[in-house]
């Protein structure tokens, strides 16, 4: 996916919800940061995301722009309407969001995690696929492993152990 992709996506999520502020939680929020990040952090092509003002019209994007919707098979990429439940993120993320807004999201506002959070949010699911994308975070100097490790504080005592053994994981390949 590309930032213009992802844009759309915003633009269309927006525009099904009637809500301004669209939370991007995956993997794609790393374009409002890095436009142009590395290709092996752009190969998903769905875009988690939810309503701020009204999460439960997640169901409204998962099922007019969600995987196999129309939208889906027209253009190739899609949004995958979730819970803000969904991902386990430090206390403090919503401080550090990246705004995503200009002429092409059409009025609404992508925000998106920043890279640390996302980091973070990856290592705690500690999937395969999200262990690798952190382990490419690393490897290209997206993020640091201090400053993943920074964010431990605002974690609960079992998710800060998860977070160093997981990134422990990550090293081993880096």
């Amino acid at each position: 996916m590309n930032l213009k992709q992802l844009e759309h996506v915003l633009r269309a999520g927006g525009s099904i919800t009637g809500c301004r502020e669209i939370v991007v939680v995956g993997s794609q929020a790393l374009l409002a940061s890095f436009p142009l990040a590395p290709e092996e952090l752009l190969v998903s092509m769905e875009v988690d995301c939810y309503p701020l003002e009204n999460p439960a019209r997640a169901d409204l994007i998962d099922g007019s722009i969600g995987e196999l919707s129309p939208f889906h098979e027209t253009f190739g990429y899609y949004a995958h309407g979730i819970g803000p439940e969904t991902a386990s993120l430090p206390a403090r993320w919503g401080e550090r969001i990246v705004r995503l807004e200009n002429e092409h999201t059409g009025g609404t506002v992508g925000l998106c995690l920043s890279p640390a959070d996302l980091a973070v949010s990856k290592l705690l699911a500690g999937r395969e696929k999200d262990i690798g994308f952190v382990r490419v975070m690393l490897k290209t100097g997206v993020v640091s492993e201090t400053t993943i490790r920074s964010l431990a504080a605002e974690l609960n005592p079992e998710q800060a152990s998860r977070l160093d053994v997981m990134l422990t994981v990550c090293r081993r390949s880096v």
